[in-house]
Formats: C-alpha cells, sequence, structure tokens
C-alpha cells in the first residue's frame, strides 16, 4: 500500500518539527494522568493548584476540601515546571524567552483563571482526563474550549494583534 503524500504534506506542515516530541509528550501526559488516578482516585487537573495551595494558610471552608489531596498536588505542578525547565535545557538552549509584553501575559493568566472556575475545570482535568473517562460534560468543555480558542485566535490575527 502506498501512502499518498497530500496527507504526509499537509502533517510536516502542522508539525514542521516532526511528530514524534508531540506523540512522545502525549504518551507521558497520559501516563501521568493514568498513574495519579491509579495512585489517589483523583482526576489530573492542574486548575485546582491555587485553591489546594490555599489551604495551606487559609481556614476557609472552601479550602479545606483540599487538604487530603493538596500535597501530591503541589507535586504535580512542581512537575509541570520542571518538564517545561527540561525541555528549556534539552532544545532551547536553557533559556525561556517570550515576546509577549509581560502585561498581557498577566491579563491572559487571569483570564485563564477565571475560565478554568466558571468551566469547573481545565484543559487537562477535563481534556486529558475527562474525555479518557468518557465524561459528556468534558466532551462538551473541550469542544467549547477549542471553537473559543480558534474563534478568539482567528479574530486576533485579522485585528492583526501582535505580541
Amino acid at each position: 500500500m502506498v501512502l499518498d503524500p497530500v496527507p504526509l504534506q499537509l502533517l510536516s506542515e502542522f508539525f514542521p518539527n516532526g511528530i514524534s516530541r508531540y506523540a512522545v509528550g502525549g504518551l507521558f501526559v497520559g501516563l501521568g494522568a493514568s498513574i495519579i488516578y491509579l495512585g489517589t482516585g483523583i482526576s489530573a487537573g492542574a486548575s485546582t493548584f491555587l485553591e489546594s495551595t490555599l489551604s495551606y494558610v487559609s481556614d476557609q471552608s472552601r479550602f479545606k476540601q483540599y487538604v487530603a489531596s493538596r500535597d501530591w498536588r503541589l507535586v504535580f505542578t512542581f512537575g509541570i515546571i520542571m518538564g517545561a525547565a527540561v525541555y528549556a535545557l534539552l532544545y532551547q538552549d536553557g533559556a525561556w524567552t517570550t515576546s509577549v509584553q509581560p502585561w498581557r501575559l498577566f491579563v491572559g493568566g487571569v483570564l485563564v483563571g477565571v475560565g478554568t472556575r466558571v468551566g469547573k475545570g481545565c484543559t487537562s482535568g477535563h481534556g486529558v482526563c475527562g474525555v479518557g473517562s468518557a465524561s459528556r460534560t468534558s466532551l462538551v468543555g473541550v469542544v467549547t474550549f477549542l471553537l473559543v480558542a480558534i474563534g478568539v485566535a482567528q479574530l486576533v490575527a485579522a485585528l492583526g494583534v501582535t505580541p
């Protein structure tokens, strides 16, 4: 069987650095989420990090719900940060830079934080764990995240906004 070169050409357009690093990264994310679920019975999502961290310093009942799981959430988040650091060391000569203005990073972070609370979770929780467990809520959430992200990206590009 001979593969049609057009789909391969499209793949190289979407993945100019090759598909292997994305496939390996996806396998690690899936493996990590599986290990966390098997070890704790809790879906691995990053959006509850701030709330679980606040349980160390606040006596409010809203934050106390995370006391039992806050330690592994810190390790989980540390792993995300360390994964990015290792990638930067191996593939970017140890530097992580961006041309995005700091105020835009801050505003974007706040909007993402609010969105994860309104959406009752983040793309990692819904996209990896929720879709993986065939949750209807997560499937709807992921489709909504993607449609909104694609729409906003197209709008920003049409407006000519740059970092």
